[in-house]
């Protein structure tokens, strides 16, 4: 199989998602490397480069979204698809579709200024302040009341769009989900609010795994994440991430390769399969002709219309 792997700036020099590309290159399949800060892409000429699928792991804002949409408009295969991506990548999107599903996430608001968090209610408090479109746990501030804004340096950060979310009580850790396919693992990783705790795999508890693969259906995600923390009501969504870095996940690099070489697999065999479809279809339709062929002169008694 051929794949194409959109290599963006931040992530040229990180492991993932590179050893993912170089691990499906190993097993004996050809994989291309596109950086679209360094090259042009020749658009008209994606449907004949012959690759299986497009795979990218991106940054909010990243230019590799545009070319993995190009991709997605040609019936080939991506992974994940742009939609999941965006909604993932949009944090106040995230949040909405979550809850529109009936996924649990704490009370959030949406803020278009830092100037507009002093109008929010003091009975939210306290609260987590984090960007729209953040990554890696940068920006992220715990107010315990709104005395504490005075505090943040808001302007030492390049973020338009802020959440302030109602900070859910929970045992004093973070937990990641990480989701390949069906596949669920859970591990108690450090964040800004809970930078002292000992990271480490632990068992994934069923109402976990239900509500990672619920997160993955409903937002179309391959390959993702979620933050949670346990409360007393149960675990509550915090982040969605689409392709995050698994780290801790036994054999996270095979499992992840083998994914990606699954789901092309997959869209291989259902893209034959309609193929053969239309075949079917069309020795039928030949095949009534001939079998009448006044019905294949009716359009002899049709009045026609010119312009």
């Amino acid at each position: 199989m051929r794949f194409c792997f959109i290599i963006e700036e931040q992530y040229k020099n990180e492991p993932m998602p590179l050893v993912i590309a170089d691990q499906i290159a190993q097993w004996g399949h050809e994989v291309d490397l596109l950086e679209p800060n360094h090259q042009a892409t020749d658009l008209s000429n994606m449907a004949n480069q012959g690759y299986d699928a497009y795979v990218l792991k991106t940054i909010s804002g990243g230019p590799g979204m545009s070319i993995l949409e190009a991709a997605e408009s040609l019936g080939i295969t991506t992974v994940n698809n742009s939609r999941a991506i965006r909604m993932a990548r949009d944090k106040a999107v995230s949040i909405a579709v979550a809850r529109a599903y009936g996924f649990p996430v704490p009370q959030t608001y949406f803020v278009a200024h830092e100037s507009l968090l002093s109008k929010l209610p003091p009975e939210i408090y306290p609260l987590v302040i984090k960007p729209c479109d953040g990554s890696s746990c940068q920006g992220i501030y715990h107010l315990e009341s709104p005395d504490d804004l005075a505090t943040i340096d808001f302007a030492a950060n390049d973020y338009r769009f802020l959440l302030a979310q109602r900070y859910a009580e929970n045992p004093g850790f973070d937990i990641k989900l990480y989701v390949t396919g069906t596949e669920v693992y859970a591990v108690v990783k450090k964040s800004p609010l809970h930078p002292d705790v000992q990271e480490g795999l632990i068992p994934v508890k069923p109402e976990w795994r239900k509500l990672a693969l619920g997160i993955g259906k409903a937002f179309g995600l391959d390959i993702y994440g979620i933050d949670v923390v346990d409360t007393p009501q149960g675990p509550i969504i915090l982040d969605i991430n689409d392709f995050p870095s698994f780290g801790l996940v036994p054999r996270a690099v095979a499992r992840i390769s083998e994914y990606i070489l699954h789901a092309a697999t997959r869209a291989e065999s259902r893209q034959l399969a309609k193929i053969e479809r239309q075949k079917r279809r069309a020795s039928k339709f030949i095949a009534s002709q001939a079998a009448n062929p006044s019905a294949a002169n009716h359009d002899d008694n049709l009045i026609h219309i010119q312009s």
